[in-house]
């Protein structure tokens, strides 16, 4: 840990989340493929050496933005799969998601716009699991099919919302409450189905 000028203690954790975010930003505006390590650094104003220290590898960023961006997510399913399967916790499963992803969402617009890349990282067949996973806790296995399809259809509500709707006029958190809204009401239908 190093010191600032004020004298406290200065968390290693700021460089790299620093490193994280410009890494990107630049990914978003120009492309993964298209952005280099020294890129990163020129734009940090540090040298290659001391990102080096951090991140040997434009993939290794990625890869550790995504299991941060996405812990959140991961300890809902951990969570999610200790409760009841009550219509009460589905739709606290739905409404922590819906936070979740809004705090990644850098993070999954990049996944949106470098599909590509994303499948070949590693990260491609993480968020797949993390996916799989999310659904197991949200549908119910003896549900008809087509309750378990509107349960499974709250989730990815969820993610076109944040994907379709960055475009339309209006307030992110008035979208992101009319998102939710329409993901709680599916899920409400799955349930009453059921």
């Amino acid at each position: 840990m190093g010191v600032t000028m004020d004298g406290t203690k200065q968390r290693r954790g700021n460089t790299r989340q620093r490193i994280q975010d410009v890494a990107l930003e630049l990914f978003a505006e120009q492309g993964y493929e298209k952005t280099s390590l020294r890129e990163i650094a020129e734009r940090l104003e540090v040298t290659k050496a001391a990102l080096y220290y951090h991140f040997k590898t434009k993939e290794e960023i990625v890869v550790s933005l995504f299991e941060d961006l996405t812990k959140p997510i991961e300890e809902l399913i951990e969570w999610g799969r200790r409760q009841p399967s009550t219509l009460e916790t589905k739709h606290e499963i739905v409404r922590r998601y819906s936070a979740a992803l809004a705090g990644a969402s850098p993070l999954f617009r990049f996944m949106q716009e470098n599909q590509a890349t994303v499948r070949d990282l590693r990260i491609g067949e993480l968020f797949k699991d993390r996916m799989r996973a999310l659904r197991d806790i949200v549908i119910d296995p003896d549900a008809p099919l087509v309750d378990q399809v509107r349960s499974v259809s709250a989730i990815f509500t969820l993610h076109a919302g944040m994907f379709f709707l960055q475009d339309i006029e209006g307030d992110p958190e008035d979208k992101r409450n009319a998102v939710l809204e329409v993901a709680l009401d599916l899920v409400t239908q799955a349930h009453s189905g059921a």
